[in-house]
């Protein structure tokens, strides 16, 4: 379902659409249907796009809410701000099946993209997106109209599952535990750097070693936990929303607007990894300034070892899907 929403910047997870700031914002959820689509949007995916529509349209915020079924992707995103990508089939298979699935839905969308709202930020959840996010890029830069400041890999729900995690195991409130997590968004790819965290840091031997593997592979623990019937849709529409509000608020102007996302980075390039995710500063442009990683401990130094070389293979596997094309 293609979903459109004239929606006000986002301030608070507990209330996704703020009404305290009178911009609007145009956002536009491709997939909105889905499992993560229908929670993430409240809010253009190939069925049932009218009816999530007509239920988030009854949603008390002051935003307007348009359905768009299938063959009406380009008044979907006519004149949007922001396009939020779902779609795609859920995780339920392994990520080189889910590759083959979503890639060229992803392409597609993409191309459509690009030809109508080139200037549109673009936030990649359809996994994985390791492979998705140069997927998109590369299809933009077909087009001539790709601006790397405004292409995001999603990878929030690493950040949310770190936070919870070390909370849990250190006993205090998630909000008290921020995780900064770097890489890529899958298994040995995602980095917690769990020692620039003050109750984190303090996590050590086969705890640690949990821990990781837990922030690694939260994904495989609810495919498990719901039999192979389905992935983790409502947590990571939850991160999803929360990376949207943060880009939101920095669109409309606010400062400091500062979180891990995937995106083309300097930071490791002299390795050939042109993607990667890290602290990124957000702003009126989209990404602002991206942060070095700072100091690490060995054992991050040994993760981010392990990282590069499945994170260059995957990010060169969604390039060579479009160069191939």
């Amino acid at each position: 379902m293609y979903a459109r929403c004239a929606a006000r910047s986002l301030t608070s997870p507990a209330r996704l659409f703020s009404t305290s700031v009178a911009r609007h914002t145009k956002v536009a959820v491709l997939g909105a249907g889905g499992g993560i689509g229908q929670p993430l949007s409240f809010l253009y995916d190939i069925r049932g796009a009218p009816g999530v529509a007509a239920d988030v349209s009854h949603v008390d915020t002051p935003s307007e809410v348009r359905g768009y079924p299938a063959d009406k992707l380009d008044d979907a995103l006519d004149g949007v701000e922001v396009v939020v990508i779902p779609a795609g089939v859920p995780r339920k298979m392994t990520r080189d099946d889910l590759f083959n699935t979503n890639a060229s839905i992803v392409r597609d969308l993409a191309t459509s993209i690009g030809r109508v709202s080139p200037k549109a930020h673009i936030l990649v959840i359809s996994n994985p997106v390791n492979s998705t996010v140069p997927i998109v890029a590369s299809t933009l830069a077909k087009a001539g109209v790709y601006d790397p400041k405004r292409v995001f890999g999603v990878t929030t729900l690493d950040v949310v599952r770190a936070a919870r995690f070390t909370a849990s195991i250190a006993g205090v409130h998630p909000d008290a535990t921020p995780i900064t997590v770097v890489g890529g968004h899958s298994g040995a790819t995602i980095v917690p750097l769990l020692s620039q965290s003050a109750h984190g840091k303090g996590i050590k031997g086969e705890v640690y070693d949990k821990l990781v593997y837990r922030i690694q592979y939260g994904g495989d623990e609810v495919v498990k936990a719901k039999d192979g019937a389905g992935s983790a849709t409502l947590s990571m529409a939850y991160a999803g929303a929360k990376f949207a509000n943060a880009l939101l608020r920095a669109l409309n102007g606010e400062k400091g607007v500062i979180t891990p996302t995937f995106v083309e980075s300097p930071l490791f390039k002299d390795k050939g990894i042109d993607f990667f995710s890290s602290k990124v500063e957000l702003g009126v442009n989209g990404v602002e300034k991206i942060f070095p990683l700072g100091e690490l401990s060995a054992e991050e130094e040994k993760l981010l070892e392990a990282c590069f070389p499945e994170l260059k293979k995957n990010i060169e596997k969604g390039r060579a899907f479009v160069d191939n094309a």
